[in-house]
């Protein structure tokens, strides 16, 4: 800090002037170049973008200290907060300039700041010694995740075993709860939705197959497509942004309130009365959200091409068991049971690992519906590679 400082009477400024923005006036002095600071530097008026662009680019071109800098003077200034101060002391290269003209309220200011301001952390480079702990972090990561879903999917097969051994008391009451609220309430959005998939894909095609005469194909086009490909995807992807993301944050809310801790205090399986019913009603009920989804579709597509092809519905009925072989229809419902499995599957493991606090439950159900939507393209392409001989 300077020795000698300008110590004027402080005045307070006219209110009607508290509002000006803050403005930096080179002016020349006898001694060298002085840089007069005025109008409001606080933080609401140095927030504004046009101010804070102008103010930055002020400060940048003006040296930082040492002799032979220029004078700052300060008095001028109008209103003078910490945020201000923290600009100047910024600009000033985190110490005091050679020739200062202050207010003593000023300069407290600007001490309290001096002395609580914390450099800015360096910047560091990872090594690649850092690199490679952090990829084998992330791969133990992934490990501790298979591990628990393959220790989830082998309790689920005992369940089974136990449930075909003893099926008089098994919890039926909580298989058709959820087959309630996981097919029963989606079939209105999966039927608008698949509907609307079946128009934009029968308007889209005609246009298409119009230009080589072909208009009668979009039959065999739409019944491929809807029954084998979109029909189980669109369904399953529906269920895992709906039911999937449900039953993560059922179960997480269960970790939450430490109803999970109860069920093991009581001697409550966890796999048995909570996996074990999702899971089933799940393999139930997507099966029939595919079939009622692939419905839908097909009747959007079947309205779309009677509207821009002339294609009759009864042409449509009539044509379409000779275009799609019931192969395709029996593969869609095969899909569908494992498509159902692995959401269940994925919904419970991703809420049995949330950690007592909403920002785990938060992610859990995130990522459950997004590993979700993954694996069920990733799943409906093995099955397209491994039966690509089927029903073509």
């Amino acid at each position: 800090m300077p020795d000698t400082f300008f110590r004027p009477i402080l005045l307070n400024p006219h209110p009607a002037m508290a509002d000006k923005p803050p403005r930096i006036t080179p002016q020349a002095a006898p001694e060298g170049p002085l840089l007069l600071l005025s109008g409001c530097w606080a933080a609401a008026r140095l927030a504004e973008p046009a101010v804070w662009a102008q103010i930055e680019q002020a400060l940048g071109a003006c040296p930082a200290s040492g002799a032979p800098g220029p004078t700052w003077d300060l008095r001028s200034l109008q209103r003078l907060d910490h945020t201000g101060a923290q600009v100047l002391w910024n600009a000033w290269g985190r110490q005091w300039p050679a020739r200062l003209l202050i207010l003593p309220s000023q300069q407290a200011m600007l001490a309290r700041v001096a002395r609580y301001a914390v450099p800015a952390p360096p910047a560091r480079r990872l090594s690649a010694w850092q690199i490679f702990l952090a990829l084998g972090g992330k791969v133990w990561f992934l490990i501790d995740h298979v591990r628990d879903l393959l220790r989830l999917l082998g309790q689920l097969l005992l369940d089974t075993l136990k449930l075909a051994r003893a099926p008089g008391r098994a919890p039926w009451r909580d298989v058709s709860g959820h087959l309630y609220h996981i097919g029963a309430t989606a079939l209105p959005i999966t039927a608008l939705v698949g509907f609307l998939i079946g128009v934009v894909l029968a308007y889209l095609m005609s246009l298409q197959l119009r230009q080589f005469g072909a208009d009668a194909f979009i039959v065999n086009i739409l019944g491929i497509s809807l029954i084998r490909e979109l029909g189980p995807v669109l369904a399953a992807i529906l269920i895992a942004g709906r039911s999937g993301s449900a039953i993560t944050a059922q179960i997480g809310v269960m970790r939450v309130t430490e109803e999970l801790d109860a069920m093991r205090v009581m001697g409550i399986a966890h796999g048995y009365r909570l996996v074990l019913p999702r899971a089933i009603a799940m393999a139930l009920a997507m099966p029939l959200l595919t079939v009622w989804t692939t419905l839908a579709a097909l009747l959007g597509g079947m309205l779309a091409a009677d509207l821009a092809m002339g294609v009759t519905p009864a042409y449509f009925f009539a044509t379409l068991p000779d275009a799609v072989q019931t192969s395709n229809l029996a593969l869609a419902l095969s899909k569908s049971v494992v498509f159902g499995l692995l959401i269940a599957v994925i919904g419970c493991h991703y809420g049995l690992r949330v950690q007592p606090n909403t920002e785990s439950l938060g992610q859990g159900t995130t990522a459950s519906v997004v590993s979700s939507i993954t694996m069920v393209i990733l799943v409906d392409a093995l099955f397209a590679v491994i039966f690509k001989d089927i029903g073509l």
